[in-house]
């Protein structure tokens, strides 16, 4: 057997540091390239408002549940009556909560009992963020976890 020299040990050490630092670089690389981006462009502003805004909401009354059966996503927005709420503006992206790949613009169609959209969807977490805007011009801002199982 060969003695234990300065310089295996050195090259050793080299290759160890080097194996953990490359897999440092390449979780950190990974990590910004599935990051979907900010919420909003300036949390400061946007805090400004929010407990108005948050009021405003909450003096709706709504209820908002969301769920998606075949291939079509089915929102249901009600008052705090239990009736369906017919909104005058709908906008929402339909996609996974960790990545921005599968992100979808549904086109909801009001039923007379609830909004349905087709979607493009496989087993797993969803996210629903949607803006409906009621007739008093309240804007309605949630975001909805739709469990989809297969």
């Amino acid at each position: 057997m060969a003695p234990l020299t300065g310089r295996k040990v050195f090259f050793g050490m080299a290759g160890a540091f080097a194996i953990i630092i490359s897999v440092n670089l390449f979780l950190a690389y990974s990590a910004v390239q599935t990051f979907p981006g900010l919420e909003v462009k300036n949390s400061y502003v946007a805090s400004q408002n929010f407990d108005a805004d948050r009021d405003a909401q909450l003096a709706l009354g709504w209820t908002v549940s969301a769920e998606v059966i075949g291939e079509e996503l089915h929102l249901n927005i009600t008052d705090e009556d239990g009736r369906p709420v017919e909104v005058t503006e709908l906008d929402g992206t339909f996609g996974r909560a960790t990545s921005v790949r599968d992100d979808q613009t549904p086109e909801f169609l009001f039923t007379g009992v609830n909004y349905t959209a087709p979607v493009t969807t496989s087993a797993g977490n969803w996210n629903l963020r949607m803006v409906a805007v009621a007739e008093d011009g309240t804007a309605f801002r949630q975001r909805i976890v739709v469990l989809v199982h297969r």
